[in-house]
């Protein structure tokens, strides 16, 4: 099985800012549904039924098949769809953010008020924290003691991720890697033992990794 990389939220996050004495408050959570999504939507208008609007995007799936957004009364374009733009920009799937704004008797425009959703949207993910999810391998190492010190070297000098290390009748090593990299980690371990390190995948996995913030890489 080859899975994909993808990018989302490490946790819910909530950020606030004012503009023009507006309060907007960027609510963010990783969702894996429409239900789960719209659960939480009604949960936000709940807690904040007094609030003028609460505006929301969501994209799921790891291709970003599934996106939907709402302008919740302010003009149309100027809240959901900028709310989605950063969420699209960001590559960020499996995210809802929904965006409470209280009216503070100063009109922005259309302008502003995109800006103003964009930007409290950033703050939001921000909060939360974007993250890469690294299609990965988990392997088993097992060798002899007398091969064991230069394997053991060898891994700790590595970019290889060792998990835990066990020493009973011999010398034991679970270590993730990227999954893009599993053939040539099994062939550089085989040189290392030559030939006699018994390795055995044992787990598909995704392993976090923090995304570039906008601007970077």
């Amino acid at each position: 099985m080859t899975l994909m990389p993808y990018r989302t939220v490490r946790r819910s996050g909530v950020s606030e800012i004012e503009i023009r004495k507006s309060r907007f408050i960027a609510h963010v959570y990783p969702v894996t549904n429409e239900a789960e999504a719209e659960a939480q939507i009604q949960a936000i208008r709940k807690e904040h039924w007094k609030a003028n609007h609460n505006c929301f995007a969501y994209i799921l799936g790891k291709k970003q098949e599934i996106q939907k957004a709402s302008d919740d009364g302010e003009p149309s374009g100027t809240a959901g769809v900028p709310i989605l733009e950063v969420l699209r920009r960001r590559m960020v799937c499996d995210t809802l953010v929904v965006v409470t704004r209280y009216f503070g008797g100063i009109k922005l425009g259309a302008g502003g008020l995109i800006r103003a959703y964009a930007h409290t949207t950033g703050q939001g993910l921000a909060a939360a924290e974007v993250i890469d999810q690294i299609p990965s391998d988990l392997w088993g190492i097992s060798v002899d003691y007398h091969l064991s010190g230069a394997i053991d070297n060898k891994l700790r000098e590595s970019h290889y991720i060792i998990k835990d290390v066990q020493y009973t009748d011999a010398v034991s090593y679970e270590v993730y890697t990227k999954q893009e990299e599993s053939g040539v980690f099994q062939s550089w371990v085989d040189d290392l033992a030559n030939g006699r390190a018994d390795v055995k995948k044992l787990e598909e996995l995704y392993l976090q990794q923090k995304a570039p913030e906008p601007g970077e890489g």
